[in-house]
């Protein structure tokens, strides 16, 4: 699932709706923007591109509408104003990064303005192969998680200056303290769901964690829909819209979201980080199940999927925090 969205806001990306990877590539026209005023766009700003064939991604995130632009472009737009942020800082600071990381990462090729009636930035970027983790099975476990560790090092140690964490990462990178009252409220809201005693344990030992090492670039949201496979290896990593620079911790999400057993355990091998970290990062993985799992259980997202999966991320976040105790 992705590490993001709270509420309904239309502008606040922090957890869209899980992706289905059976499911049909959606009507055109979400957010109100479609093919027709892609292509007006294209034509007022980059004539050179408008006469290439034009479709909707099968799979796109909640805070971008996506298209594939003839063979070799995409064209990227935010959905609402809080996704705004990204646009500027991806096309600023992924180049700059690029040099420094093992897999490719999205390339900016065009910076679009507001016009033809949408309102904010947008970007015509390289096609990068590939499929997402949410519908493509990896090789093996164990090497995805390894290889993802991998990227996740090389982006934390990358030498390149940029924004600290806050607003414009929501908050990753930060302390998660900044969601300890939506994080208590889910714990009242979920009491007799999760056992609320052991998770109110967990957060706590978060919160009691802080974060004293050197600031480094993260992802922020290391989600299987932002990790591209080809030929079952991982093969580029996507949507940096919540990166920074900051506290590593969220960027280890995926021990548990991802990964079990022999993979978990590779991950965390070749991550290498202290148990502080750890700590942080098992506060962010329980903050993020337990938001996902009070909204469905309250009927604000239709995945009924998404239930046993924050069950499962939760009981597994508990069980390592009781063996670390």
């Amino acid at each position: 699932m992705p590490l993001r969205r709270h509420g309904r806001g239309a502008d606040d990306p922090r957890m869209p709706p899980a992706a289905t990877p059976t499911a049909p590539t959606p009507p055109d026209g979400r957010a109100g923007i479609d093919a027709a005023l892609v292509r007006r766009l294209l034509a007022a700003q980059f004539p050179q591109w408008a006469g290439l064939p034009l479709a909707p991604v099968p799979a796109e995130g909640w805070d971008n509408r996506t298209y594939r632009l003839g063979d070799a472009l995409t064209v990227r737009l935010p959905t609402g104003p809080g996704y705004v942020p990204a646009v500027a800082k991806e096309n600023t600071w992924l180049p700059r990064l690029a040099p420094h990381l093992p897999l490719p990462v999205p390339q900016v090729l065009g910076e679009g303005r507001p016009g033809e009636g949408y309102p904010y930035p947008w970007s015509v970027r390289r096609w990068l192969d590939g499929e997402t983790l949410l519908g493509a099975e990896p090789r093996s476990r164990t090497t995805l998680a390894r290889e993802l560790a991998a990227f996740a090092r090389a982006l934390w140690e990358a030498p390149v200056d940029g924004p600290a964490a806050g607003e414009h990462s929501w908050y990753r990178g930060a302390s998660p303290a900044h969601y300890d009252g939506e994080t208590r409220s889910c714990l009242a809201a979920l009491d007799g769901v999760v056992d609320t005693r052991a998770a109110t344990e967990v957060w706590e030992a978060a919160l009691a964690a802080p974060f004293t090492g050197r600031p480094g670039w993260f992802h922020g949201d290391l989600a299987p829909g932002n990790l591209l496979l080809r030929e079952g290896g991982l093969a580029a990593v996507i949507d940096f819209g919540t990166s920074g620079v900051g506290d590593p911790a969220c960027d280890l999400v995926p021990a548990w979201g991802m990964f079990e057993g022999a993979a978990r355990e590779a991950f965390r091998e070749a991550v290498a980080q202290d148990t502080g970290t750890w700590a942080r990062a098992r506060g962010w993985a329980l903050w993020k199940a337990l938001l996902v799992l009070a909204e469905t259980l309250r009927g604000e997202r239709e995945d009924s999927g998404a239930v046993p999966e924050c069950r499962r991320i939760v009981a597994a976040v508990l069980d390592e925090h009781a063996q670390c105790r």
